[in-house]
């Protein structure tokens, strides 16, 4: 086949969502306001679309527009969770900008474009390539961040974001300039082969410690994770939802290819940096999500806490280390969008309540609720039989198995740390006295998303660990034949 229709194939997807995006941006234009709920399903329903257009991989089609993007089953699972988890982000935020009277449609174009930029980021495969993934998904959230103009707390989270993120680019693109400067490529497989052939200059280490920095900032690992309380809480509850979920993917995808796949012959340099942050992230996130009131601060150092178990697998270096990592990303989507999901059925008349102690008596008042978020939290703790014990055991035992003793014993004591404050929020749930009702929404998706959520984390022991292992190996067996 011509090789600009094999480039044109293996972006499909992508290209579906770029010009889906610039029609519903001319839609959103013409059509009344009221029909904007029309279009977020619309918008979720084109996600699902370009999930279904990702091309299974072919070996003799695996790279395309000079090699600067690879279609492998790494990029497969990644693209299709990153259009999923958007669709679902989508879907659940339809109620909560009706009540919010937010209905608009540029929410919907940020969204397509955003997970344009994200499918980018986990197929990239030359810096230049992933610089265009990284800013396309970055600007767009940014936005969306302060989409409730009328909000100090959404415009203050918006512009942090955007300061810190600035920074970040700036590490990204100078780390980027360092590895083209001393290795004469932005290709992955160039730098690579210039990693492996005697050593290393030292240039060309600093300009990975910036480029791991910059991406580190983007999944909100420690220390780079200064912004993400500041935002997870003033963004609006269904933006954080799609925040926490999609782009974390996105990210920790980005983080497993480029250590892989470019960086193979300087592990010894890069695996103390990812030592650091994966302890310091475990550390940082359960430490400091005790003392939350908000829950979803609570759920912002969740989330940098569990960036540190996914990156335990990277740090391993090793395929079964990847497959961890990989495994434990898809199985936190599902946890984060389901957690999210309930708290967007935390309603009262005046308006949304964001306190741990707006749960009390929860079971007695939505004893179905109680046990969504009874669920989910254990699952999150990683309380076995729920699913998310079984994404910590396969990061756990990758670091074991490459000698990583002590930062296995980090992940199993801050995971008891971690275990207190989630169990502290399910005592609030079932023990305390009972607090004022939620009013009862009649959005079906965002109920529909959380049941969804708490059946698989529940019923994975059975069903799912399985498949979402298998899954895992064949994505990370996908690049260790590339990066030997």
């Amino acid at each position: 086949m011509i090789q600009p229709f094999v480039d044109v194939q293996l972006l499909l997807p992508e290209l579906f969502l770029a010009i889906s995006a610039m029609a519903v941006l001319m839609a959103g234009v013409f059509l009344k306001a009221e029909r904007t709920r029309e279009l977020t399903f619309l918008g979720a329903l084109l996600l699902v679309i370009a999930a279904v257009l990702v091309p299974n991989p072919d070996p003799a089609a695996a790279s395309g527009f000079d090699d600067a993007f690879r279609a492998d089953v790494f990029s497969l699972s990644g693209r299709i969770a990153v259009f999923l988890a958007a669709a679902v982000a989508l879907l659940i935020s339809t109620g909560f900008f009706r009540q919010e009277k937010l209905l608009r449609p540029e929410y919907v174009v940020l969204v397509l474009l955003s997970a344009v930029g994200m499918a980018l980021m986990v197929s990239a495969s030359d810096l230049i390539s992933v610089y265009l993934g990284v800013e396309l998904q970055s600007l767009s959230v940014y936005i969306m961040a302060t989409l409730n103009r009328d909000s100090k707390r959404s415009t203050e989270a918006g512009l942090k974001y955007f300061v810190l993120g600035a920074l970040s680019s700036g590490f990204l693109l100078y780390g980027a300039s360092l590895i083209y400067g001393y290795t004469g490529s932005t290709q992955f497989a160039d730098i690579a082969a210039a990693s492996m052939s005697g050593e290393p200059g030292i240039g060309l280490t600093f300009g990975l410690v910036f480029f791991i920095s910059a991406i580190a900032f983007k999944v909100s690992a420690a220390p780079f994770h200064m912004w993400t309380p500041d935002v997870y809480e003033g963004a609006p509850t269904p933006v954080t939802a799609f925040l926490a979920a999609a782009p974390k993917l996105a990210g920790m995808f980005l983080f497993g290819r480029i250590l892989v796949q470019a960086f193979p012959g300087l592990i010894d340099q890069w695996q103390p940096v990812m030592w650091l942050i994966a302890a310091a992230s475990m550390v940082i996130g359960a430490l400091s999500a005790i003392v939350q009131t908000n829950i979803k601060r609570l759920m912002a150092y969740s989330s940098i806490g569990h960036m540190g178990y996914a990156l335990i697998g990277l740090t391993a270096g090793t395929q079964t280390g990847l497959s961890g990592m990989v495994a434990y990303m898809l199985i936190y989507l599902v946890m984060t969008l389901g957690v999210f999901a309930c708290i967007l059925m935390m309603r009262r008349p005046e308006g949304m309540a964001e306190n741990i102690s707006d749960l009390s008596g929860l079971s007695q008042t939505r004893p179905g609720l109680a046990m969504l978020f009874t669920a989910l939290f254990l699952s999150l703790a990683g309380i076995p039989p729920f699913i998310g014990f079984f994404a910590k055991f396969f990061v756990f035992m990758a670091a074991v198995d490459s000698g990583l003793y002590i930062l296995a014993i980090i992940g199993v004591v801050t995971s008891v740390i971690a275990t207190f404050y989630y169990l502290s929020v399910i005592r609030t749930i079932w023990f305390a006295e009972p607090a004022a009702e939620f009013v009862k929404d009649n959005d079906r998706t965002v109920s529909l998303t959380a049941w969804a959520s708490a059946i698989i984390v529940t019923a994975g022991l059975i069903f799912l660990v399985g498949p979402f292992a298998s899954v895992a190996d064949a994505a990370a067996s996908s690049l260790f034949p590339a990066a030997g």
